[in-house]
């Protein structure tokens, strides 16, 4: 039955009959998806090795035998990593209609995707594929192992961070799979179990780990099982270097072949059409000018690509690469090494790692399962962590001293909280606590004096009443520095000394000599900032009306302006 075939396949001349796609550059890029997939066993880096290397992937639409080349996309990358007809599988019936009915009433149709058992037809080996069965079917277990697993269940592909163990660890208690968590500026990584007991009446993790130790444990017990291979798996690295860069280049050559093609048909076209026949002739020119631009950049990127190669391993290399192949410890450390690879290193041999946390003897116990069933204990030591100590902040305390001097602890406690001060607890403070605070830190209470001293200290509204004004006038003088004002620490109430000085400034009528800011700005020839400027110094002399329907300030200025008429004698 001939249906439509994935790209990288043609239907042959006999009945039933599938063939390779006769274009090397396709073949070659489909087998460059697998071959990069047994090396990063992820089908996203496999996308993103192909925007790397800047190739382009073989699109062909429905119905049509044109091939065109695009930009490679993950969707494009996965559907050919799990198409099993690449594997050479004649398949039929791997979706289903279904009939349902909404919350609505309304009868709909969905389309639902079969498991592989449920198939109506699958036939192997019935041609000639880019792999065989079972290397499809190892890549279709490894691709599950990279989707985000069920709860409590092992799974899930490399993720960032400096957690070795993310997707491996469990809890040794329950057996449930361990989460990672990241603490402090440093991101140290931790494991916690997420089965939760109830001690002291509140929720407590049943496994709550750091992960340095343990991650160090790990790794040294991988790199002894590895060691015997450290030597021959030195050697092949830079091999497979050679192989990839190889690859890429092939794919390269290949594009170039596709190019310098794609221009002589451009050009045998434009020398096909009548010269006559200029509209036409000017769209196949510039056709034509198209290609020989897109050849001449494939060839400078082949041209660069290939200068880039790196060189054949020389004898003396492959010592010196053997003697690093036996301090294996040396290359796991190396900052050439990223955390994602060590992770995936440490997936090729361990399948899981059971954790048991013995808080009292301040030790952990290590169950490492190897791939093949082996088992493997290992004992690490915990750090003994001190019991931190509970205090207030010495700021806090130096304020309290401060403001236990002007007020109650009533007033203390709103002037903390307003600040966004908290207790060694994180708690918001009040009478009580501002109390126990001082008590504890031996700091006296405040005591109203009996005798008000000269120049008596009084709040805002306070003040407003003795020099008969309003509490804002009050409030905008002291922010516009015009009369002095005290605060023991920012969020405090503002407080203002009566003096007889202070009293002069605050009249029922404007006094002679005293003109308005419009008028001393004139007499002065200056610019009302630089008027109230000179009064906050004290060079000018100020009043405030308080009376009358022109209340408001009163400048004392005398004119600065000079006389153009007057002459030296």
């Amino acid at each position: 039955m001939r249906r439509g075939l994935p790209i990288g396949l043609v239907w042959g001349e006999a009945e039933g009959e599938v063939r390779l796609h006769p274009d090397e550059a396709v073949v070659g890029a489909l087998r460059a998806v697998f071959e990069r997939f047994s090396e990063f066993g992820s089908a996203r880096r496999v996308w993103l090795w192909f925007r790397a290397e800047n190739l382009s992937f073989p699109l062909q639409l429905n119905h049509t035998t044109q091939i065109r080349w695009v930009a490679p996309t993950y969707t494009a990358i996965y559907n050919v990593l799990t198409n099993p007809v690449y594997a050479g599988a004649y398949c039929y019936g791997k979706t289903r209609q279904e009939r349902y009915v909404d919350e609505h009433g309304v009868l709909k149709t969905r389309l639902r995707r079969l498991p592989q058992s449920q198939w109506a037809v699958l036939i192997r080996d019935h041609h000639e594929g880019y792999l065989d069965w079972m290397t499809y079917e190892a890549n279709q277990m490894r691709l599950g192992a990279n989707t985000k697993p069920r709860p409590h269940q092992a799974g899930g592909a490399v993720r960032e961070g400096a957690a070795l163990l993310q997707g491996l660890a469990c809890c040794g208690h329950c057996g449930r799979r361990l989460k990672t968590h990241y603490r402090g500026t440093n991101q140290t990584p931790g494991y916690h179990c997420s089965n939760k007991g109830i001690e002291n009446g509140r929720g407590v993790f049943c496994l709550n780990v750091g992960g340095l130790q343990i991650d160090a444990a790990v790794a040294q017990a991988f790199l002894q099982a590895v060691e015997p291979a450290g030597i021959a798996a030195a050697v092949r690295a830079a091999e497979r270097l050679e192989a990839d860069h190889d690859a890429a280049l092939a794919q390269w050559r290949l594009n170039v072949e596709r190019a310098h093609y794609e221009a002589q048909r451009a050009e045998r076209r434009y020398h096909a059409v009548d010269p006559e026949n200029r509209l036409v002739a000017r769209g196949l020119e510039t056709q034509w000018e198209q290609q020989l631009r897109e050849l001449e950049q494939a060839q400078a990127e082949l041209a660069r690509r290939e200068q880039l190669r790196p060189c054949t391993l020389s004898t003396e290399q492959r010592k010196s690469l053997l003697a690093i192949g036996k301090d294996l410890k040396r290359l796991w450390d190396a900052p050439t090494l990223t955390l994602r690879d060590r992770k995936q290193l440490l997936r090729t041999l361990l399948e899981e790692v059971s954790i048991t946390v013995h808080r009292e003897q301040y030790r952990a116990h290590l169950k490492l399962r190897w791939r093949g069933g082996k088992l493997t204990d290992c004992e690490v030591a915990l750090p003994r962590s001190r019991p931190a100590t509970i205090r207030t902040d010495e700021d806090t305390i130096a304020l309290v001293r401060r403001l236990a001097e002007h007020y109650p602890d009533a007033t203390i406690a709103g002037i903390l909280n307003t600040q966004g001060r908290v207790t060694a607890r994180g708690l918001r403070f009040n009478q009580s606590l501002v109390g126990n605070l001082r008590r504890h830190w031996q700091i006296p209470c405040f005591e109203r004096p009996t005798e008000l001293p000269d120049g008596e200290l009084l709040s805002i509204r306070q003040a407003a009443r003795v020099l008969g004004t309003a509490p804002s006038t009050l409030h905008r003088w002291v922010n516009d520095g015009f009369i002095a004002g005290e605060q023991t620490t920012p969020g405090a109430p503002w407080r203002i000394r009566i003096t007889d000085a202070l009293r002069q400034q605050f009249v029922a009528h404007s006094p002679d000599g005293y003109v308005v800011m419009q008028e001393a700005t004139k007499l002065l020839g200056v610019s009302r900032q630089t008027v109230l400027q000179r009064v906050k110094r004290g060079e000018l002399d100020a009043v405030l009306v308080c009376q009358g329907r022109r209340k408001g300030l009163r400048i004392k200025a005398v004119s600065e302006q000079p006389d153009l008429f007057e002459h030296a004698s």
